[in-house]
């Protein structure tokens, strides 16, 4: 029997599967790493994927290769940044209709040359609407005041965005380590921009083997000579009733090759939601 933990019932048994994915734009081999992607999302089989880096131009959106991909997932994308003619952006896939969507830049002083942004996907799930944000912060090891800012930003749009019943799930490239106050500012363990919002870290709640997402293992990642860290994030709102939102399971995926290509400079984040 499942756990009760008030008079509303017992705890959800049903899961939500939720992937957050940085995909290095069309950095390195990037024609020989699609087919890599694919494979392993399809083998994840998740339920919403939000994605980081990923590349359009002209008509043509790496969003849209993979939904359809997938077997025909939904998909929205915003950017607001080319590189020679190739859009460079965020995106969400979802198994389910997404039926609205909204994004806003986020902020940055005018001498750093990034421009990032937060979407968000209003999902039509079988058992109740799903809110998804993804976003990307700057990525520079010194600009932690920039990621606060934008942080708060995004925090921001999650309080503006319509009510909901099921806590919003907040996924991204972060660029930052789970000690770093921009993510303290998120999971509650510094002063939050929004009175009321808070987060749960799916890794710190049901985290289980490896857990960074920025490694030296990872060939793409290797010439940095950065340290090993944990930056890319499954974030979650304050459980619901019957723990709707509540992470039961978290890991990091896309770490193996496929026919000797491993997809992306960064691993991706897998986790289980109560749903």
């Amino acid at each position: 029997m499942s756990q009760r933990t008030d008079d509303t019932g017992p705890l959800l048994d049903t899961r939500l599967r939720v992937v957050t994915w940085n995909l290095w734009w069309r950095f390195g081999p990037w024609e020989e790493r699609q087919a890599a992607i694919v494979a392993t999302l399809r083998q994840l089989d998740p339920d919403l994927v939000a994605l980081q880096e990923v590349w359009g131009q002209g008509d043509e959106e790496q969003a849209a290769r993979l939904a359809a991909a997938l077997g025909g997932y939904h998909h929205v994308a915003a950017s607001t940044v080319e590189h020679e003619g190739v859009r460079f952006g965020n995106a969400v896939l979802s198994r389910w209709p997404i039926t609205s969507h909204e994004w806003r830049p986020l902020p940055a002083p005018p001498d750093v040359e990034e421009s990032r942004t937060v979407l968000r996907a209003d999902v039509d799930g079988p058992r109740g609407p799903i809110q998804v944000f993804c976003t990307h912060l700057n990525w520079r090891w010194d600009q932690s005041a920039v990621r606060q800012e934008q942080v708060r930003e995004i925090a921001r749009f999650v309080a503006d965005s319509p009510r909901r019943t099921f806590p919003p799930i907040l996924c991204g490239d972060l660029n930052a380590a789970p000690e770093a106050d921009e993510i303290r500012m998120l999971t509650g363990k510094a002063a939050v921009p929004v009175e009321g919002l808070v987060f749960h870290d799916a890794w710190e709640a049901a985290g289980a083997g490896p857990a960074e997402t920025a490694s030296r293992d990872n060939p793409f990642a290797a010439p940095d000579l950065a340290v090993d860290r944990r930056i890319d994030y499954v974030l979650v709102g304050w459980p619901a009733e019957r723990g709707a939102g509540l992470p039961t399971a978290c890991l990091v995926e896309g770490m193996r090759p496929v026919d000797g290509v491993v997809p992306s400079d960064h691993y991706a984040v897998l986790a289980e939601l109560r749903y």
